[in-house]
Order: C-alpha cells, then structure tokens, then sequence
C-alpha cells in the first residue's frame, strides 16, 4: 500500500526538522573552556584501566594491530546486557571537553561506541554512534534510556576508527562525529560528574585515545 499523502507531508516535515538541527548544529559558535582548564590523556598500555569502574559489561585491555595510539587498547567484550558502561576515576567535572577514538568490531543488534559525561548515582549522558544505524544521538540515563538530540548522519563503518567528542559547558551540549558537528542542545537535569565509555547490547568495541579536559567541581 502507497503512502498517503498526509503520511507523506508528516515524512517530510520530520525529515526537514531533522536537516534544520543539523545545520543549526553545524553553525553553531562552538563551546570553548578556558585555557587554563587541565588535559588528561587516558594511558591504556602503561596504566590499563586500574581505578576504573565498572558499571556493566566486560571491559578488557588489548593489544590491537593499528591502535591509533601505543599498542593497546580498551575493548567492551559482553553481549548480553543493555548497556555497558565503565567509568574513568577523575573527576567529577561540571564543564568537560572529552574525545575519544572508537572502533565498531562487530555486532548484530547494535554496533555502537559512546561518551559518557556527568555521570552520578548511576545517571547520566551519553552521546553515541551506531555502525548499524545512520544516526548521531544524545540521551541520558536516569533508570532508563530517553533521548535528547538526533542527528542523521553516514553509518560509521565496522572496522574503522572514528573520532567522536562533547563539549559541555552549563547546560549547553555539543557532539562532533569524525570532525563534524551533529548536535548542540541545552539540557539541565545533570550538573556534574565522572567520565565514561559506552556501547549497548552485542557491541564489541575498541577505545582508543581517550581525552578529557575538565572543571572539577559538583559531586
């Protein structure tokens, strides 16, 4: 059965209010910290992940032939659980600028890689790319996924290392996906906390040069 025409008109406005997100995301002024705001570089050849928690999932440290930095990386191996989150022990931070390279391996129902920032008390946001899915999205957690911001974009492609960061500043969010801004929303519920990785469901994938720049602060 063809679409209706009613059907159709709600495609399209859905799909124009979708484009016009994306290009106010990409215009944008972006969010800046001070520059006196400390760098910290996540080490994993060197310092594994000692002093990290873990949240759900099987957080592994690897070597991996073409690891964009060293020769080891962070690789979430579980398949059965929801979400999988291991968290980083600085922290917490209010304003935060985080990047993170991440490579989708594998998965059926979900290929994903993600940030987690502010989390506190098990809430928190996320940004995250799915190599299953041609979508950029934010959400937070707060016993349950809700979403926040979407961003159509190219499925990032199994196999490969992409760029992925936030910057937060108050209660305003950006993300960038491989250098390109998708997302820029205003949201308050979180104030501060730690910083995290993120996949969902049977994603196994790769962490690689982890930064964070943040202000400490809140709790």
């Amino acid at each position: 059965m063809g679409m209706t025409r009613r059907g159709l008109l709600k495609t399209t406005l859905a799909a124009s209010v979708v484009a016009l997100r994306v290009r106010m995301a990409v215009g944008a002024e972006e969010l800046k910290l001070p520059n006196d705001v400390p760098t910290e570089k996540f080490d994993f050849d060197s310092k594994g992940i000692q002093g990290w928690t873990t949240v759900d999932g099987q957080w592994v440290v690897e070597d991996m032939a073409g690891a964009p930095v060293g020769k080891k990386v962070l690789i979430q191996k579980a398949t059965k659980n929801a979400f999988n989150v291991i968290v980083a022990p600085p922290g917490p931070y209010s304003d935060v600028d985080i990047s993170v390279k991440f490579d989708p391996l594998s998965g059926k129902e979900d290929a994903s890689g993600g940030i987690v920032f502010r989390f506190n008390d098990g809430k928190y946001y996320v940004v995250r790319a799915n190599g299953l899915e041609n979508n950029f999205q934010l959400y937070y957690y707060d016993r349950g996924r809700r979403q926040l911001a979407s961003a159509s974009v190219k499925a990032p492609p199994l196999g490969q290392w992409h760029l992925m960061r936030v910057v937060a500043v108050g209660d305003h969010i950006q993300a960038w996906l491989d250098g390109t801004s998708y997302l820029d929303h205003h949201d308050s519920r979180f104030k501060s906390g730690r910083v995290g990785l993120w996949t969902k469901a049977d994603s196994i994938t790769a962490f690689s040069d982890l930064t964070v720049r943040g202000v400490v602060g809140g709790g």
